[in-house]
């Protein structure tokens, strides 16, 4: 094969690779855009979304850097689209928890392409996105709130109190409201990937 294939190929192969990772982007704010709350465990601010289903097939499909690009780009869309209420701050901590689901999960079904590393790897990226999400919910999230909206952390210990009882304080508003709302999400999109992947992973394979 000559030089020139060879960069011909190469070229092509970038090409390709673009454009999953725009489409994967476009699916991904959209899929962002309904968003709807969990009530029964966490105020309604939060909001439960499907966008990580796009960024976790560009994970499988293309690696876990594809996966983080796709987050990034989904993230500066959703930016552009809504704005901010936080000055950014929640949108880097969206990109770092939803980083923090699909890059463990990336890596541990690069190895090996099976189903059980798959669900290996949603485990992986569910657990370290639950605690992830705890300790920037603590400590950059709702003092980032309390400051947008001239609200005392104080305030949210309190809508959290209001649905659970449980609730006293900032670590159990992060363990009784924030990490279930993330376990529920995780595992309702690792649940979809399982479902869908390898029904549409031969569309990636096929254009590369």
């Amino acid at each position: 094969m000559s030089t020139k294939t060879i960069s011909q190929k190469n070229g092509n192969t970038r090409t390709k690779t673009i454009a999953q990772i725009s489409m994967l982007s476009a699916a991904a704010v959209i899929l962002m855009l309904f968003e709807f709350p969990l009530p029964f465990i966490a105020p309604t601010f939060y909001e439960l979304d499907f966008s990580e289903i796009p960024v976790l097939i560009g994970a499988f499909a293309m690696g876990p850097l594809a996966g983080v690009v796709v987050e990034g780009v989904k993230i500066l869309l959703n930016l552009a689209i809504n704005g901010t209420i936080t000055a950014g701050v929640g949108e880097l901590a969206n990109f770092i928890m939803g980083c923090a689901f699909v890059v463990p999960a990336g890596l541990i079904y690069r190895n090996r392409k099976t189903r059980k590393h798959a669900i290996l790897g949603l485990c992986a990226g569910t657990v370290t996105m639950t605690v992830v999400a705890c300790i920037i919910n603590a400590y950059v999230l709702l003092p980032a709130y309390g400051a947008a909206f001239s609200m005392p952390v104080d305030a949210f210990i309190e809508m959290g109190s209001a649905i659970n009882g449980n609730i006293h304080s900032l670590l159990g508003f992060v363990m009784i409201a924030v990490a279930p709302f993330n376990l529920i999400k995780a595992v309702i999109d690792s649940a979809v990937v399982v479902l869908i992947y390898k029904k549409i992973s031969p569309v990636f394979k096929m254009s590369r």
